[in-house]
Order: structure tokens, then sequence, then C-alpha cells
């Protein structure tokens, strides 16, 4: 999360994890933008699920009972792949953090909330159902680069919403640029990679239920003078992965060239890197504030106008390089800014739809643009009437703890839910 599709079946030309059986039940590239899985194109709409390890644990914050019915309703409205984060870093003492944590310090992993991410992973293969988990986070609501600096001696961990959001990028900028936090994050990666479900009694590299590995959310250079390093630590990530995981697709998780502060030539430079799979982008509206809180509906050709030109540019990137490109989130806010489930929302159907004929259309005429994620799924939560953000004893509802609780949030109530359903079809 932010702060605050080709016709028939080519043969496979990419390296990595895009060469093999054109049959296999591995996710693969095949160098002319495709997703190809089981010998026919891949293509998705899918949603972001970060809490999806949370939810089938057995400890705080547990919900398996939950967990069984949104699968079966998100399968049942045709989406089938989900983006989840792998667990938290970090103690369970900040209220903006996502809790309970995987990592509360230094190899030091709650084991429950393993056996959830393993129990959730097995849940999506009984359901034919495929995953993008992500390792790292560069924002603080999953602890993440931040973390990482204070369990390596840099200082306390600077919190946007306490310290602001100039001292959270000067703070965590100094991540790619520290010898010490990377090695301990690859540290971290070996752990998860190695890892054999206890569920399925299949390891994680051998499971074609994971379509691919994420090295973070988000990830940002933070300065120019760390774009470089910036660069040279997702290719070192991505080399490491594929060493430990010769079966599955790698990738970024980045924004774009929002991401990378404004440089799509770096964000080429690092997508060019054949070790990454495919592309990502994210795409912020109200974030990123091509619109305005006051006037959602007012602005809303704009957006679209906006989103245009940024998927383009980065369509573009991807032709040039040969490989997919995802659009792993985006999101609009509730009509009005309002955050209950009872807002309508009107504007989000509008926009969503609008992306969805977008993929659709790219689809028939043979672009690059090979699958949608959208931010994020709320579905059966249960909202907290008195008060706004989240605190311990809340559903999940897809909003991080640091923004207001049904901002993005798609419920099972929503409207939107039918706009999903048309897509999938």
């Amino acid at each position: 999360m932010k702060h605050l599709l080709l016709l028939f079946s080519l043969p496979l030309l990419w390296a990595g994890c895009s060469s093999g059986s054109t049959d296999s039940p591995f996710v693969r590239v095949n160098g002319q933008g495709q997703f190809v899985r089981n010998g026919q194109p891949y293509y998705y709409v899918g949603t972001n699920l970060w809490y999806g390890a949370l939810l089938g644990s057995t400890g705080e914050g547990g919900n398996r009972d939950r967990l069984h019915r949104e699968l079966d309703l998100l399968k049942e409205i045709g989406i089938k792949n989900l983006r989840v984060l792998v667990g938290a870093d970090g103690t369970n003492d900040v209220s903006v953090r996502v809790r309970p944590a995987l990592q509360s310090a230094p190899g030091v992993y709650n084991d429950t909330i393993l056996d959830g991410l393993d129990y959730f992973m097995n849940e999506l293969r009984k359901r034919d159902m495929t995953a993008v988990l992500y390792l790292n986070n560069a924002w603080e609501w999953s602890g993440g680069f931040s973390m990482y600096l204070e369990w390596t001696g840099h200082g306390r961990a600077a919190i946007p919403a306490v310290d602001g959001y100039e001292a959270y990028t000067a703070y965590v900028t100094q991540f790619v640029r520290s010898d010490s936090a990377r090695a301990l994050f690859a540290k971290h990666v070996e752990f998860i990679v190695s890892r054999t479900n206890r569920y399925s009694e299949v390891k994680y590299v051998d499971d074609p239920t994971l379509m691919a590995w994420q090295i973070c959310n988000e990830p940002r250079a933070f300065s120019q003078a760390s774009k470089e390093p910036f660069a040279r630590w997702l290719a070192e990530v991505a080399a490491q992965i594929k060493r430990l995981d010769p079966h599955h697709l790698v990738s970024t998780g980045s924004e774009g060239s929002w991401g990378c502060e404004n440089d799509l030539q770096l964000y080429e430079q690092i997508h060019a890197d054949p070790n990454i799979d495919y592309l990502t982008i994210h795409i912020w509206p109200y974030n990123w504030s091509w619109v305005k809180a006051d006037s959602l509906t007012q602005m809303l050709p704009q957006a679209k106008a906006y989103t245009q030109a940024y998927l383009d540019e980065h369509l573009a990137l991807a032709q040039k390089l040969r490989k997919p490109l995802v659009l792993e989130e985006f999101g609009y806010p509730r009509d009005g800014f309002l955050f209950s489930k009872d807002t309508p929302v009107t504007a989000r159907d509008s926009y969503y739809q609008y992306l969805f004929d977008r993929v659709r259309a790219d689809r028939e005429q043979g672009a690059w643009l090979a699958g949608c994620n959208f931010w994020a799924w709320g579905g059966l939560a249960k909202q907290t009437p008195t008060h706004i953000y989240w605190k311990r004893g809340d559903d999940y509802t897809g909003d991080p703890a640091q923004e207001q609780q049904g901002l993005y949030a798609v419920y099972a109530t929503d409207s939107t839910v039918e706009v999903i359903r048309s897509a999938t079809k």
C-alpha cells in the first residue's frame, strides 16, 4: 500500500523462471508480455489481502472461519490472485503498525504467524488461487526499512505521524546504504523463501500456488543520493531469491516512476535486470494529489486522464523490456471522503470500471498489461463505529493501521463487488 491480455499461447523465450515447459503449473513469462500457466495465457483481476497470514493464524487477529468465507467469496466473484504481506516487523506497541508482528526482533519469529502463512497458502492451493508474497515494506505500517535500521543501530525508527514525513524519509533513505540493515534483511529472505509449508508439506520453492516473490511493498530510494544504491540493492535481492528459488517469478513491488524519485530511467534500469521477471506499478489519484477530498466526483475525469498517461508510459517500457506489467495497487476513496461502509462508492465504481475496461482492451489489442490487483479487500470485516483508526481487537479491513478504516477497503456489501464480478467474466 501507499503511504498515507493476448489470446494465444507463444513459445517461451525468456530466461530464468520464464523458461521451461509451457504446461507448467508455475506462472511463467514468455517474452511477449504474457504470463503463462498450465499452457494457457494467465491474466487476472486480483486484490490485495495483506492480512492473509494474520487471518490464517490461531493467535491474536486470527479468524480461520472468516478466512474460509473470504476466500470462497473472492473465488466466487472471479478473483484468483492475492497480493499478501509475509509479516510485519517490530514490537507490538506502535499504534500505526500492523499487529501482531511476525518478526519481533532480528531472527525472532512468531511461529503462530508463520503457521498462519502456511495455513493461508494451503487454503489458496485448495482453491487453485495464486499469491504474490512481499517480504519487506518501505512504509512504517509493517515495520520494514525503518525496523531493520533501528535493529542495526541507526537510532529510533522514525514514524511519519509522530516525527513528520520529512524526518521519516531522511531516516529510511539510509536503508539501501546500510550494509548491516541489508544483510539482516537478506537473512530474513533466506529464512522465508527456504520454508516448507507444514500443512501441504511442500516447500515454498516447489509450490505453484505462489506466483511470485516480491522484494518489497513500494520500495523507494527516498533521496537522489540513494538512487544507485537502491538499484543495486534490488538487483542483489532478486539474485538472492533466484539462487534460493529458480521456479518462481520475482518482482520489485515498485509504484513505477513515482517510486523512483520520478526518474523513469531509474525504473527502467531496475526492471531491465534479468532476475526481475515483470514490471509493477501502483496508481493513487488521491494520495498523489491528482484529486482532492472535497471534489472526488468532479475531478474523476482528471484522475482517469492522469491514470491513462501513467499507464501508457510504463506500458511502453514493458514492451521495450519484453516483460508483462501488473497494476498491483490502485484505489479511490468513498464518496464524500467518508469511511462508513454505508457510504456510496459511485466515484470509486466509475474509476474501477475505467481501469478494468483498460485491462480488457489492452488484452484484446495485444498490449502488455497482464493483470491488476485493487487495494484492498475488506470483505466481511465489521467496522467499529467509535473510532476511525484501527485499534487492537478490530477486524482487519484492508486499510492499514495508519489510515482511516474504510478509506479504500472494498466490503462485501459495496456495489464495487458487482463491478469486479463483471470484470472477471
